[in-house]
This record gives C-alpha cells, structure tokens and sequence, in this order.
C-alpha cells in the first residue's frame, strides 16, 4: 500500500501534475486549430491525413496553372474575335464603296476619290490585322499559326485555330482598284472572297472561344469541388473547438487548484508534531 503521508513521495501531487499536463498539451492542440482554423497542421497532428491533403494542395495549384493557360488563351481569342468584327464591319464600308464605284455616271474625280477612299479601307483592315495581337500572338497575319492551350493537370491541350487564310484575300482585295467601272466590277469578286473569309474566321473564333469558356468554367467548378474536399480533409469545427477550449479552460484551472491542494498536504504533517 503506498504511503499516503510522507514529504518525500507526494503521490497525490504526482496525479494532479500529469492532469495537468495532459490537459495543458490537449489545450495547446485546440488553440492551434483555434488560431490557424485547421484541425490538421502537419504530419504530427494526422500523419495520412497531411500526405493526402499535400496532393490535393499540389492539384490545387495545378488547376491555377490551367486556369491561367486558359485565361491567355481566351485573351488571344478575344482580341483576334474584336479585330475580325471590326474586319467585318469595315467590308461593308468596302463594298459601299465598291458598289459606288461601278457608277457609270461617275466622273474621273469622282471615281479618283472613290478608289482613294477604297485604298484607305483596304489599308484600315492590313492595321486591324496587324493590331490583332494578345502577348505576342495574332491569329490574324498570314504567318499565324494555332496555338495549344493548356486544358487540365493531365497536360491535355485545346486548340485555337489560326485564321492566316484571311490573309491572302485581304491581298487580293488591296491588288485591286477603283480607277474605272471595270476594276470596280473585279474588285466586287474579291470583296465577296474576303467577305467569305470573314465570315469563316469568325464562326472558328465564336466555336473556339466557346470552346474555352467551357473549359474555364469546367475547371473553376474542379477547384471549388477540390478545395472543398481538402477542407472537409484539414478544416477545424470551430463551433466544436470553442466547445472544447472552454471545457479545458475549465479543467485547467481544476487541476491547478488540485495540484495546489496536494502541495499543501506535506505542510499539513506539520500538525502532527505541534
């Protein structure tokens, strides 16, 4: 039987000195989760847990990649998209001028001031085609070329079309003029050719940058979807942990005034020998 009265050997001290530790490191771990909102901090807290939350952080971060990609993508597609409206749009213009220029009624100033007129539109769509560049690329000029998008983790690609056919029309339409009927009738021809053209680079434009925004939301919904999942991994119930923290506050305070009653019990002995 041990030894209940002794000043060397105070066990009572001893079982109220472990209570309190362990609820102090018990304390310590739901002040951790308090503070930072996570019940899993690093591999000492959930080992398994930890590792598998390191992957889901790694795919996290792999989706803001693509998610970037595919923004740059979207940006080319959209600045090459304005520049072809604005083509299209200035054509009409082009073939006003066309029309006004198979006037037979029209005089050699007149028609010398269409076909000036007709040569600065044809110049305006070479500088739209040329302004048509987002980070480099332009989809537009005759040396264009597609461009892979980055599209998942997996290293899976989209593609952006290259639209250099436009090009070669919007040539063959600056080769003609307006100088006479005749030249106005040709360049009727390769109005409608450009026209054609056009009409083309902006159906490939509308379906690829469709394309992409499908993506882009597709991806945004795999981050959300991920992160919700890495927090239901790491992410502390902080309703519960306040539950607790005041529990152990409470505790705490019980096991100090113990362990300041067992302290006591060895200076009681002294009243045995008064």
């Amino acid at each position: 039987m041990a030894i209940q009265n002794s000043i060397n050997t105070n066990i009572g001290a001893f079982v109220a000195l472990q209570n309190l530790n362990q609820t102090n490191t018990r304390l310590d771990k739901v002040q951790n989760r308090v503070s930072t909102g996570l019940k899993v901090n690093n591999a000492v807290d959930d080992a398994s847990s930890f590792a598998i939350a390191q992957g889901v952080r790694g795919n996290l971060k792999a989706y803001e990649a693509v998610s970037q990609g595919l923004a740059n993508g979207r940006g080319v597609a959209a600045v090459t998209l304005a520049g072809a409206t604005a083509i299209s749009d200035l054509l009409g213009d082009v073939q006003k001028k066309i029309t006004e220029g198979q006037n037979a009624g029209n005089s050699t100033e007149q028609q010398a001031i269409l076909n000036s007129d007709f040569v600065n539109l044809v110049t305006q769509i070479n500088t739209f085609i040329t302004n048509a560049t987002y980070n480099g690329r332009n989809l537009l000029s005759a040396t264009s070329t597609s461009i892979n998008v980055i599209a998942n983790v997996d290293g899976s690609v989209l593609t952006i079309r290259s639209n250099s056919a436009f090009a070669t029309t919007s040539t063959d339409l600056g080769a003609q003029n307006l100088s006479s009927t005749i030249g106005a009738f040709k360049a009727l021809s390769s109005l409608f050719a450009a026209q054609a053209s056009i009409n083309t680079v902006l159906g490939n434009l509308g379906a690829d940058t469709r394309t992409l925004n499908f993506q882009d939301d597709f991806v945004s919904k795999l981050i959300d979807a991920t992160s919700e999942g890495l927090g239901s991994i790491v992410d502390a119930d902080l309703a519960k942990e306040s539950s607790r923290l005041q529990a152990l506050q409470v505790q705490q305070q019980l096991s100090i005034q113990t362990l300041n009653i067992a302290n006591s019990n060895p200076r009681n002995l002294i009243n045995l020998f008064q």
